[in-house]
C-alpha cells in the first residue's frame, strides 16, 4: 500500500445477534444484511448498499473466556509478512494467518500491552467505503493501552502512522493523536484503572446525539458517559449494548 495502514472494518463478536442487530440497527441506523455463503453465520452492517462491518456469534465453547466486544480490521497488502512484524516488533500472533476462500485473508493479533486487532486483504480490491462522518461510519479509534510513547511507537514502525497533536491530562496522562495519511483518525492514552485490560474503543458516527442516547435507552443499553462536548463541536457518549459490549458515538447536538 501506498498510504499508510488504516482501520477498514469492525466486527462484532456478541452472544445474540438477533438482539445486537435489532440494537444497533435502531440506535446507528445500519441495515443488516445476512451472508449465506460465509463459513459460519455472519451478518453484514450497511450504510446504504456499502457494508462498514458486520457481527457473529461467539462460538459455544469460547463463551467462558470471550466477552461481547468490537475488533478493528487493519488493511495490509501482505498478512503474512505483517503478521510477522507484529511479532518481531513485540505483538503476538493470537490467530495464524489464514483464508476465508473468494474473501480475505487474515491474523488476529495483539500489541505489545495485550490490545487485539485484526489485519486482513480482501480479495475484491480496495473497498467502496463511505465518506468519514457520514452516520454510520467510524469517525474515530481510541487505544486504551500500555505507554503512549511505546505504543505510538508500534504502531508507527508498523503501519506509517504519525504524530497529531499531544494533549496533557494531567494525572490520566497524555492523549496522543495519530493520523494515516491525512487528518487525525483517532487516539492513544495510557489504559485507565477502571479498564479492564487494553482495548481499542470505536465511535460510530450519529446525525443527533440527543436522540442516539433516547436509541439507546428505548432498546436496553446503558450509558456510561456523556454527552460530553470534544474539540470541533462534536459531543460523545460511551456506552454498553444490552450484551455487554462497549461502544461509543460521536455527532452533533442540533
Amino acid at each position: 500500500m501506498t498510504a499508510p495502514n488504516t482501520f477498514l472494518w469492525y466486527e462484532l463478536m456478541t452472544t445474540d445477534t438477533a438482539a445486537s442487530g435489532d440494537f444497533y440497527s435502531h440506535v446507528i441506523g445500519w441495515k443488516l444484511e445476512s451472508v449465506d455463503d460465509s463459513p459460519e453465520p455472519y451478518t453484514r452492517f450497511l450504510i446504504g448498499d456499502a457494508g462498514v462491518g458486520g457481527m457473529m456469534s461467539i462460538p459455544p465453547d469460547q463463551c467462558d473466556r470471550m466477552k461481547p466486544g468490537w475488533i478493528g480490521y487493519i488493511g495490509v497488502d501482505d498478512v503474512d509478512l505483517y503478521a510477522a512484524r507484529v511479532a518481531n516488533a513485540g505483538g503476538v500472533v493470537l490467530r495464524a494467518p489464514e483464508d476465508i476462500p473468494g474473501i480475505l485473508r487474515f491474523a488476529v493479533v495483539a500489541d505489545p500491552a495485550g490490545a487485539a486487532f485484526i489485519i486482513f486483504k480482501g480479495e475484491g480490491g480496495p473497498m467502496n467505503l463511505p465518506p468519514i462522518g457520514t452516520p454510520g461510519t467510524t469517525g474515530w479509534h481510541e487505544l486504551y493501552g500500555g505507554e503512549v510513547d511505546t505504543t505510538f511507537a508500534f504502531y508507527s514502525g508498523l503501519f506509517g502512522w504519525t504524530k497529531g497533536q499531544a494533549m496533557d491530562m494531567g494525572e490520566m496522562g497524555i492523549y496522543q493523536l495519530f493520523a494515516a495519511g491525512g487528518e487525525a483518525v483517532g487516539a492513544m492514552m495510557r489504559k485507565p484503572a477502571e479498564v479492564p485490560s487494553p482495548v481499542w474503543n470505536f465511535y460510530f458516527c450519529v446525525d443527533d446525539i440527543d436522540a442516539a442516547v433516547t436509541r439507546i435507552g428505548e432498546k436496553g443499553g446503558t450509558v456510561l458517559m456523556g454527552p460530553h462536548q470534544v474539540p470541533g463541536d462534536g459531543w460523545i457518549v460511551m456506552g454498553l449494548d444490552p450484551l455487554g459490549a462497549s461502544f461509543a458515538l460521536v455527532g452533533a447536538r442540533n
